[in-house]
């Protein structure tokens, strides 16, 4: 647990997983007719990946809420970070998001078999991701 999730600048602590945090450039293959057979690539569209939350079930609805709004049709865009402790506590790294709205959310999976903790997931996807 070496890590803090912000979203609106309020620290929604206990995840134990985040994955996701990507960036990439479509290459768009371009030829003048007065070339040779060389295409060329040009930078396209940037995107940025989806990012996943898992986190042990908590009494708190917060997360829920925030996809019930979604699901209602009244999205709410919020802004957050990822931040990276070191050994001492301290930030190391951020990664800062924008424009996010939750995508999916999973609710735990129950066996009466096994003793593991109950998890929840969030998938919230972002127009912006930039490594402060």
């Amino acid at each position: 647990f070496n890590f803090l999730v912000e979203i609106d600048g309020v620290t929604t602590a206990g995840f134990s997983e985040c994955t996701g945090i990507s960036s990439e450039t479509d290459a768009i293959e371009y030829r003048n007719g007065s070339e040779d057979i060389t295409v060329r690539k040009l930078p396209g569209l940037k995107k940025f990946g989806n990012i996943t939350f898992k986190r042990g079930y908590t009494n708190s609805k917060e997360l829920w809420e925030w996809r019930k709004k979604v699901m209602d049709g009244k999205t709410e865009r919020k802004s957050g970070a990822i931040v990276l402790l070191n050994e001492a506590r301290e930030q190391a790294m951020r990664w800062n998001f924008r424009e996010a709205w939750p995508r999916k959310w999973d609710g735990p999976s129950f066996n009466a078999k096994n003793n593991e903790v109950a998890i929840e997931t969030l998938e919230i996807v972002c127009e912006g991701v930039e490594l402060e």
